[in-house]
C-alpha cells in the first residue's frame, strides 16, 4: 500500500463521539473529509459504517467486524480483521481510515498519516481517539478555523507524517 491515512475529527480531550454519534457538526470538516476519502478505499468498524445514514458515494467502504455473519445495509466489503482490509487496498493504492476508536488504535502503528481535525473543546463521550506519540509523528502542517456562524467550535486542521 502507497499510504494509510488516518483521518478523523477529535476534541482536545480525545473525544470522538458518544452513542456512536459526532458531538459537534462541523461543515467545513466534512468538506474536508470528502474532498480527500473521496476516490479512495476507505476502511472502517462495523458501528461506523451504521452509523451512515447511506453509503458515501464515490468511495469504496472496508468494513471490519467480528461477527462472521454480518449483513451490512449497503453496499461494502465485509472483513474480520485489519489485515485482511489492508490486504484488500493493494500494493498502489491509498486508503483512509476512518474509524471508530478501536479501528484507530490498532492502525496507529501501521499508518503512514494522519489528518486530524482537532476540535477546540473537550466533550463528553464514549469513544476516543488515541494518543499521538510525537516521538513517532511530525506535525507537517495545521490550518485554524476560528469558531464562526456555521461552526461551533473553533478548530484546527494538523496533518502528520510518519517520523
Amino acid at each position: 500500500m502507497k499510504r494509510l491515512i488516518i483521518i478523523a475529527a477529535a476534541a482536545q480531550n480525545n473525544a470522538l463521539g458518544k452513542d456512536n454519534d459526532l458531538v459537534w457538526h462541523l461543515p467545513d470538516d466534512f468538506k474536508r473529509f470528502k474532498s480527500l476519502t473521496t476516490g479512495h478505499k476507505i476502511i472502517m468498524g462495523r458501528k461506523t459504517l451504521e452509523s451512515f445514514p447511506k453509503a458515501l458515494p464515490n468511495r469504496e467502504h472496508i468494513v471490519i467486524t467480528r461477527d462472521k455473519k454480518y449483513t451490512p445495509k449497503f453496499p461494502c466489503t465485509v472483513v474480520h480483521s485489519l489485515d485482511d482490509a489492508i490486504a484488500l487496498v493493494g500494493g498502489h493504492e491509498t486508503a483512509y481510515i476512518i474509524g471508530g476508536g478501536e479501528i484507530y488504535k490498532q492502525s496507529m502503528n501501521l499508518a503512514t498519516d494522519i489528518e486530524l481535525t482537532r476540535v477546540h473543546g473537550t466533550f463528553e463521550a464514549d469513544t476516543f481517539f488515541p494518543e499521538i506519540d510525537e516521538t513517532q509523528w511530525e506535525l507537517l502542517k495545521e490550518e485554524h478555523h476560528p469558531k464562526d456562524d456555521r461552526h461551533q467550535y473553533p478548530f484546527t486542521y494538523l496533518t502528520y507524517k510518519r517520523r
